[in-house]
């Protein structure tokens, strides 16, 4: 079967969102007044994040607090420890939380976790 996948996000500020993700080099993928949208990898996968208010009825049901735990977690490539740091960096500065520091996950494993502004988490990982 034929088919194309984008991922759906809820968040509360379309504005704080599109400065987030702008500050951290993705290319937008276009907005309107109930989302903004970004393309992430060389694949151009593509997150829409809607307006939670606007995405919720369509989920059929509660959408889970991002802050209390886990929804998924999609892992962004690195080529080097240097660049693994240098996202933790941007992400500071960016407004993002760093949920863990830079570590090596065993031989030739270094990464660290970090949340957007609305506690969806993402790792930046180097193998």
């Amino acid at each position: 079967m034929k088919t194309k996948i984008w991922a759906n996000f809820s968040v509360q500020d379309l504005d704080r969102t599109t400065k987030f993700y702008k500050q951290l080099g993705f290319k937008p993928n276009g907005a309107s007044d109930q989302l903004t949208s970004f393309f992430f990898g060389e694949e151009d996968f593509i997150i829409h994040f809607f307006l939670k208010d606007i995405l919720e009825p369509a989920m059929k049901g509660p959408i889970t607090d991002e802050k209390a735990g886990n929804e998924i977690i999609f892992t962004l490539s690195a080529e080097t420890r240097e660049e693994v740091d240098n996202w933790e960096k941007e992400v500071r500065k960016a407004g993002g939380t760093v949920v863990s520091m830079p570590e090596e996950f065993g031989k030739g494993y270094y990464g660290f976790v970090f949340a957007d502004p609305d506690g969806h988490k993402f790792n930046v990982f180097q193998m």
